[in-house]
């Protein structure tokens, strides 16, 4: 496992940085304790394009694909994408509030985007991840953990389970340490 670095102002020193306009400051004195692993592919069930970075970035063109239409308008953003050949984009330092997990409740605690940080795997419900996935995804959580006081990971279905099913069946939770 390759491990990572996240400095001292959240950018991860081994990922490609796009910033996202869809961040802003967290709740003040909030502890940045969980880490949340979801699950997104655009067009859905494709890999590879730019419409996960276009959505990011509030450029995705309501045209390009069908679906596309009905989420245009989202403004969402997760501090990290991977990849399914295993490359890492961040689009939000950890210091802020990306806008990954909407409405989300963690052990008695509500709005999880405020003291969590996202991580998004190239992917879907239907298939497996890829291994240079899992391999970035380690690197990544353990330099989270060396920088933050995470105290749990857990998936998008786990803090929104009434309308989210990621990061799905197929992703394989013995690849992270909790």
């Amino acid at each position: 496992m390759h491990i990572l670095k996240v400095s001292q102002d959240g950018i991860c020193d081994e990922a490609i940085f796009i910033a996202s306009p869809n961040s802003d400051a967290r709740p003040l004195e909030t502890d940045i304790s969980l880490i949340v692993i979801h699950n997104i592919s655009l067009p859905p069930n494709e890999y590879g394009g730019p419409g996960v970075i276009e959505l990011f970035t509030n450029q995705l063109k309501p045209d390009a694909h069908p679906y596309y239409a009905q989420i245009a308008h989202l403004k969402v953003s997760s501090h990290f994408f991977i990849r399914r050949d295993g490359v890492l984009i961040q689009f939000v330092s950890c210091n802020k509030r990306a806008w990954h997990a909407g409405s989300s409740h963690w052990k008695g605690r509500e709005r999880c985007n405020d003291f969590s940080i996202g991580i998004e795997l190239e992917g879907s419900d239907f298939e497996p991840f890829e291994p240079p996935q899992y391999e970035t995804l380690q690197g990544l959580t353990a330099a989270i953990k060396a920088r933050y006081q995470i105290q749990e990971i857990t998936g998008h279905s786990d803090i929104a389970p009434e309308r989210k099913t990621d990061p799905g069946p197929y992703f394989d939770w013995s690849h992270i340490k909790t």
